[in-house]
């Protein structure tokens, strides 16, 4: 509809309609996969923490180049002829420069550097989940050592919150802990002017540390609210649209999931997608609660959340399908155990015949 309001053309809509089966389309495959498919979630967790130890085994490479004068780009793969977003997805870099600093910066294999820091939070998370020592701890360490070298302030955020988060949240089923929390908002009532100056000194600090990103990244985001409130509320207006000189000319509608919805996709597009998002929040943070078995969905879905204000989601699906199969299996394990529940209850046969068959089956 966004393409037809706008008379896009034929041409422009059919290459969207791939960009949407690479991007929205393969996330609803991925959980997909992970729900019916026999997927053990061990194994996916050893998988990550592999990656991790590779990192690490790269990592001494990756680190000298910039003192051996090595070259940047290494190569653009040739599956750029399909298509896609842009060549950045398809080059190998061994390091880049950032300009603001001018100091070397490591992508690893994220198509530029702040998405890789959000990467190795994901790798972080499912490699501390591994019950062998070695692997959970030289995983985890190629996970954070992802964080630190590509100087991603958003990631350094994740990584606590999403390690402290799902471990408070299990605790909430002891009376003490209610007791404690209760205080600690209590006492966060009566310093709220300290808390509230001390909150806006690290914002700024934090906002500071990379002035022009932060720049950029606030007027995309103004920019594309102020259009999809003025030009194209309910459906969109199709597709991104590269943007003034005063943004770098990044693209209206990146750097952003939800602006990017609105502007892409407007408002019933935004709804489509928060909708499901919060009903699979609300399921994982439940179980969370009730059971260690929902830490690390929480965990990766809290990340997930982080990541959406920074990065466009959709158009990283193919890097992100760990944490999407995963919540897929969680779902199917969540689904699993209540259908246990039922079936060990007197009134299941009689009261839910058709889920008894099509268990059976």
């Amino acid at each position: 509809m966004g393409h037809a309001n706008w008379e896009l053309g034929s041409a422009q809509t059919i290459k969207s309609s791939f960009g949407w089966a690479k991007g929205w389309a393969l996330i609803t495959i991925f959980i997909l996969a992970g729900a019916v498919l026999k997927i053990n979630s061990k194994s996916l967790v050893r998988a990550q923490a592999i990656q991790g130890v590779v990192t690490l085994i790269v990592l001494p490479l990756l680190l000298i180049a910039p003192t051996l004068g090595l070259p940047q780009k290494l190569y653009t793969s040739p599956l750029e002829i399909i298509g896609g977003p842009g060549p950045e997805y398809f080059t190998v870099y061994l390091y880049t420069i950032d300009p603001a600093t001018m100091t070397p910066r490591w992508q690893f294999y994220a198509p530029w550097a702040p998405f890789a820091g959000l990467l190795g939070v994901t790798l972080a998370l499912f490699a501390f989940e591994d019950k062998r020592p070695f692997w959970k701890y030289a995983g985890t360490l190629g996970g954070i050592s992802m964080i630190v070298f590509s100087q991603s302030r958003m990631s350094m955020i994740s990584l606590v919150a999403c390690f402290i988060f799902p471990r408070i949240l299990i605790r909430l089923k002891d009376p003490l802990w209610l007791f404690i929390l209760a205080g600690i908002v209590l006492l966060a009532g009566i310093f709220v002017p300290t808390l509230k100056d001390l909150i806006a000194s690290n914002v700024d600090s934090f906002n500071g540390a990379r002035a022009a990103s932060s720049r950029v990244r606030e007027t995309l985001q103004s920019i594309a609210f102020y259009r999809w409130q003025t030009e194209a509320y309910w459906w969109g207006h199709g597709t991104v649209e590269r943007g003034p000189h005063l943004v770098e000319f990044m693209p209206i509608g990146s750097h952003h999931t939800w602006y990017a919805l609105l502007y892409v996709k407007g408002a019933l597009g935004f709804v489509t997608f928060l909708i499901p998002f919060l009903w699979h929040c609300l399921l994982a943070t439940k179980d969370a609660v009730l059971s260690p078995r929902g830490r690390l969905p929480i965990a990766l879905l809290l990340n997930l959340v982080i990541l959406t204000f920074g990065e466009n989601i959709e158009i990283e699906a193919y890097l992100l399908w760990p944490i999407f199969v995963m919540l897929g299996i969680h779902c199917k394990d969540v689904y699993q155990s209540q259908m246990t529940g039922i079936s060990k209850s007197p009134e299941y046969s009689g009261a839910f015949p058709m889920l008894h068959q099509s268990r059976s089956v």
